[in-house]
């Protein structure tokens, strides 16, 4: 009885194995297990961004402000006021009003004043976009920024044809593409969470990727961006001591810059204490 239940036995599990071969079969070298959950949609490739620091600007393409003007780009940059730049599109629901909100706040907390220590451009990337959605977007973004009225004449909430928005998308290496929404209309774009920060002359200064942004960050850039025009003597010591880092999108310490001071410092030290050490008393008198 025990030898005719060992053939049963192999049987059944070559039986098994059979079945399980086909089910596997999808799964070659090229495509590992998992690869279905964890491989990126397609369009996610082409909605990146390219870091051309350095790179002007298109300042002569012409857009539509928030009040329905007609103007260049090349309007907003002036002075030694560096601008806080964002792409988006004004009836996006989802990543667009998380890093409006987050640009505000760091703004905020920067302890810069709009019109004082710089401009904000945002310009949309979908051209059907209305001037009543930019308006509205901007009132939002005042509010959240809690900027007084005086202000609102340093943001610049833009509509543009196809044209002026492609060549701005491609000076600020903002890469994005249409997908469909819920309804199966290619309804919404698909595009990075980043802000930027443009030189007073309109050339590409420094990028911060997220939805929050330190606000440390948002003050070393803007300082950076202007050419040190802004800031205290303070944020020129503590920009000395962070490095701006592309592959990271924010600002980090410098440690070696920071063991240079404290060595300078301590040189400084040991000179002053010498000085002090070698210095005769008030009312000393040399001896016969």
């Amino acid at each position: 009885m025990a030898r005719s239940r060992i053939p049963l036995a192999l049987l059944a599990f070559t039986a098994l194995a059979l079945s399980v071969v086909p089910a596997c079969a999808q799964y070659a070298a090229d495509r590992p297990v998992g690869a279905t959950a964890q491989q990126p949609p397609a369009w996610q490739a082409h909605a990146g961004i390219d870091q051309n620091l350095g790179r002007p600007l298109p300042l002569n393409d012409t857009f539509t402000d928030d009040t329905g003007r007609q103007v260049k780009l090349g309007d907003f940059f002036h002075d030694n006021r560096p601008v806080m730049l964002e792409l988006m599109y004004y009836n996006c629901k989802l990543l667009c009003p998380q890093v409006l909100h987050g640009m505000a706040v760091a703004l905020r907390e920067s302890g810069f004043k709009l019109g004082n220590q710089y401009d904000v451009v945002v310009a949309s990337i979908d051209p059907t976009d209305t001037t009543a959605s930019a308006a509205m977007d901007k009132q939002h973004f005042l509010s959240m920024l809690d900027a007084p009225a005086s202000a609102a004449g340093s943001a610049h909430f833009l509509t543009g044809p196809q044209s002026s928005i492609t060549d701005l998308a491609q000076a600020t290496g903002f890469h994005y593409v249409r997908v469909p929404g819920p309804d199966g209309k290619m309804d919404q774009f698909a595009h990075s969470s980043v802000i930027m920060i443009a030189t007073p002359d309109g050339r590409m200064s420094k990028y911060l990727f997220g939805v929050d942004f330190q606000s440390r960050d948002v003050r070393l850039a803007l300082i950076q961006a202007s050419t040190r025009h802004i800031g205290t003597l303070s944020d020129l010591i503590l920009l000395y001591c962070c490095n701006y880092s592309p592959s990271q999108g924010r600002y980090t310490v410098a440690i070696l810059r920071i063991l240079g001071l404290a060595g300078v410092g301590s040189v400084f030290a040991v000179i002053l204490m010498l000085w002090l050490l070698s210095r005769k008393p008030r009312g000393a008198t040399v001896g016969a």
